[in-house]
């Protein structure tokens, strides 16, 4: 505190600052970047471990016999599906009854904005079926959710015999302290999502949905099951929700403990653990694992049913069977006593999942990356912006010069309001009108244009970013002339402390999509002049060219859209963020950056 109380010593600091930003600014960077990948060295993280005390220990005996019968159920959950075309109710219904669970169906349907090529879907129809298991020992106010998607074609259907087998195996215990939900939903995340609203009695996407009539106690925890072949090598735990929500780190402890007690593979991202850390194929492959889950998290997609149940703050994970070429297999019996085992321990909490970690990051099952580890990384790279908003400031601060008359120069006078107003105003309203326009203007492109409604809703948007970047010549048009030396500084002084609180807000509610975005942006927000030449403007804003091309120029094309028109859609089905981030604010701060460019 007494360096910066001191004058002397606060204008020395300042002067050391402002003399040495550009190469502060550089080492801050790679050093946020080292920081980061530094965080996938195993001696750098933390061992899992459990904090749920009720959950702490393993020794529960699984006995579930049924996997043979749990198999031969699917077959014929299968064959039913294939006779009716899709999703076999009444089947379901008359099967879960005869297991003794109190059986209610949901139905629902949703419009989407625009269709869905993907998945090749446009007015969405369809059931949800769920059966409730009674808590014998308990007055059922709390509850366990255990699902598995219908999915189309021969897919999911042993996850589905499965369900059922345990269904009527927790039948015949009586230890059961919560309810437990077994629930096969239709049309995979839009099911979900109308289940999920229609239990606990919000509509916050638009979709019509039949009210639930039959209720269990309120849900502490959830898992969806994946199972598309009889036998799997490994099970995958998925744990990237909505927005890059995590379930706690607890829930994935659990799953983590169960496997190594059965001797079952366990995966994350897809890939197994090593225990050569300090080679650097084992460091290499820690990294991948890490990247991956940056990458999924930073898409703000749920990657599982279980993205969905976040948002209600259920604790959930996704446990995908895969089967691969390795000669390890594990049958349906093990899968479901390793299920078994995790819900028996999941009935003895007396509170929610909380005293583990919510925010973090996994090179690998059995080791962490916590906040407060991964943080120093983003904030070495926000640091960047705030050292060249104070080396502005300092320029702003000095007093104008003047000549040997006295006289002021008129360059580097005050700037006026309206030419910093006028690209804030302008370049939010661009933001607004891309984020508004492409799904509302559907129709008028399609009539005037050869093109499908989605391809209409891409192309728009498209449309609407490229008008942007002729913000700063209307913008110059307004001003007739208006602009200063000091006027870019100003404005570029605004663009940077906006684009680090934005950056920094995101990074809080999302770390990898807001270190994701700072290394990206930060270095070219950081060191953008004002110049009027086209050859700089061209290098600065335009990404480097890929050195390898892994499809066709009609491949990547398609690809491209298809990411943009995803977004676009998760936005409207789910409430994913990404695309209003990007459209409403995103945009109009990266628009600042441009019109600095062209500052005249």
């Amino acid at each position: 505190m007494g360096l910066l109380s001191d004058p002397t010593r606060r204008r020395a600091l300042i002067s050391l600052l402002t003399r040495l930003n550009a190469p502060i600014c550089v080492v801050c960077y790679m050093a946020g970047v080292a920081w980061f990948m530094g965080l996938a060295f195993e001696p750098f993280t933390l061992r899992t471990y459990m904090s749920e005390n009720a959950m702490g220990s393993t020794m529960v005996e699984e006995r579930f016999p049924a996997g043979e019968r749990a198999l031969a159920t699917g077959r014929e959950f299968s064959a039913h599906k294939k006779r009716v075309g899709g999703m076999p109710v009444d089947w379901l219904v008359k099967t879960m009854q005869a297991r003794g669970l109190e059986v209610f169906t949901q139905r629902f349907s949703r419009t989407l904005p625009f269709p869905d090529e993907d998945k090749e879907r446009y007015m969405v129809k369809g059931t949800n079926v769920y059966g409730i298991l009674r808590a014998p020992r308990a007055p059922r106010t709390e509850a366990l959710v255990l699902s598995a998607p219908c999915s189309p074609g021969d897919h999911n259907n042993q996850a589905v015999g499965l369900l059922l087998g345990l269904a009527s195996y927790f039948r015949n215990q009586i230890f059961w302290a919560k309810d437990i939900i077994f629930l096969v939903n239709e049309h995979d995340l839009i099911g979900m999502q109308a289940w999920l609203e229609g239990y606990h009695h919000t509509n916050t996407t638009g979709m019509d949905w039949s009210p639930l009539q039959g209720r269990a106690g309120s849900i502490q925890a959830a898992l969806s099951l994946e199972l598309s072949s009889d036998v799997v090598t490994s099970l995958d735990l998925i744990l990237e929700g909505l927005n890059g929500q995590l379930p706690n780190l607890d829930l994935a402890n659990l799953f983590y403990a169960f496997c190594q007690k059965i001797g079952v593979l366990c995966t994350i991202q897809g890939k197994l653990q090593r225990n050569d850390w300090d080679s650097v194929s084992g460091y290499s492959h820690a990294v991948q694992t890490m990247m991956l889950m940056v990458l999924k998290q930073a898409s703000g997609r749920p990657w599982g049913d279980h993205g969905l149940f976040l948002r209600y703050h259920i604790e959930a994970a996704t446990v995908r069977g895969i089967n691969s070429f390795r000669p390890y297999k594990t049958d349906c019996t093990t899968v479901g006593r390793l299920l078994e085992g995790m819900y028996r321990k999941l009935n003895n909490l007396l509170e929610r999942l909380h005293q583990s970690y919510f925010f973090y990051l996994m090179p690998s099952l059995s080791h962490f990356v916590s906040i407060g580890y991964y943080m120093p990384a983003f904030g070495l790279l926000a640091a960047i912006l705030l050292l060249r908003a104070l080396d502005l400031w300092v320029q702003l601060s000095a007093a104008p010069q003047r000549d040997e008359d006295g006289v002021t120069d008129v360059e580097q006078t005050a700037p006026g309001v309206l030419s910093i107003l006028t690209p804030l105003v302008i370049s939010h309203l661009t933001g607004a009108a891309l984020y508004s326009l492409p799904v509302r203007f559907q129709d008028v492109a399609v009539e005037h244009f050869p093109v499908s409604e989605t391809e209409a809703v891409v192309l728009t948007a498209i449309a609407i970013y490229t008008a942007g970047l002729a913000l700063p010549h209307n913008t110059q048009r307004l001003l007739s002339g208006e602009g200063t030396e000091q006027g870019w500084k100003v404005l570029k002084l605004l663009a940077l402390l906006y684009l680090a609180v934005l950056l920094g807000c995101t990074a809080l509610i999302n770390f990898s999509l807001g270190f994701i975005l700072a290394l990206s942006l930060v270095p070219v927000a950081a060191f953008v002049l004002s110049s009027p030449s086209p050859h700089f403007t061209h290098s600065s804003l335009t990404p480097p060219p890929l050195q390898e091309t892994p499809v066709s120029f009609h491949e990547g094309w398609l690809l491209y859209l298809s990411v943009i028109s995803q977004g676009i859609l998760d936005h409207c089905l789910y409430g994913s963020l990404l695309f209003p981030l990007a459209a409403l604010l995103l945009y109009p701060c990266w628009l600042l950056f441009w019109n600095i460019l062209f500052w005249k």
